[in-house]
């Protein structure tokens, strides 16, 4: 039987921890078919990113009806988008799509360099985020988009709340850069979730965002509701953290294949 179909549209990373390359080996691990619509080419390792290339729109719309049109997709991912414009260019496809969705609003990568061209925040705002069945900011990018700074979990619900105003159907409060527990909050305004799990004394944490979206999107496509997939996509996460790697000299990826040695070596 076929697996499920998701696809993600997204920047590449070079060095295999992150972006495209995070995704894709999330959505095989998770058993569903992995599709990809590259957004921007990065040169980046374990240190940061050295350079940034968006692809031209025309492009990122090809890769997109390509995949679409023909094969279908039951469920999207986005990243990193760069500029105003392809972010409204993808806004607009997504909504003419009409499956799950679930919108990581990549502003700044792990060693903070920037990937959202601050003149895309208003697009991000207006046009993204209202197609968005999930939305998942982590704090920084909380701030970068609404202005709200949390410092405790308390400070948490007034985050989903200004991320809610934008018009997402749920949002999911990454809640990772807090100390004590990695605590989550899932909220669609009326019902909340709070998704705990011990903290891992792990620094190679690269790709986490990615990889958290990623497994989102694989178990909607599955026909989870927004609560399951995301617990279930947590737990995955969390073994990933566990796992995670060094890899060249700075902040190694988290272990997308966690899974898969775990069962070998039992």
């Amino acid at each position: 039987m076929r697996p499920p179909l998701v696809l993600t549209v997204a920047g590449s990373d070079s060095g295999g921890g992150a972006g495209i390359q995070a995704d894709l080996k999330t959505m095989l691990a998770l058993g569903v078919h992995g599709m990809s619509v590259v957004t921007a080419v990065t040169a980046q390792n374990s240190l940061g990113v050295q350079g940034a290339w968006e692809l031209p729109v025309e492009a990122v719309r090809a890769q997109y009806r390509s995949v679409v049109d023909d094969i279908g997709v039951q469920a999207v991912k986005t990243g990193m988008l760069a500029s105003a414009e392809l972010v409204e260019t993808v806004a607009e496809l997504l909504g003419s799509t009409g499956v799950p969705t679930v919108v990581d609003p990549v502003g700044v990568s792990k060693h903070g360099d920037s990937l959202l061209a601050s003149t895309a925040l208003e697009s991000m705002r207006r046009k993204l985020l209202p197609v968005a069945t999930v939305a998942t900011p982590n704090l920084d990018e909380v701030a970068q988009l609404t202005g709200v700074r949390v410092e405790s979990e308390s400070g948490m619900r007034e985050a989903a709340d200004a991320v809610l105003s934008f018009g997402p159907a749920w949002v999911l409060i990454k809640g990772g850069h807090l100390s004590g527990d990695a605590v989550d909050l899932l909220t669609d305004g009326s019902e909340e979730h709070w998704l705990r799990a011990p903290r891992h004394d792990n620094r190679h944490t690269h790709g986490t965002g990615c990889t958290l979206a990623s497994a989102i999107a694989s178990q909607l496509a599955k026909g989870r509701s927004v609560p399951e997939a995301v617990a279930d996509a947590k737990d995955y996460v969390t073994g990933a953290i566990a796992s995670g790697f060094a890899l060249g000299g700075g902040i190694g990826p988290v272990d997308h294949g966690w899974r898969f040695r775990q069962d070998t070596d039992a």
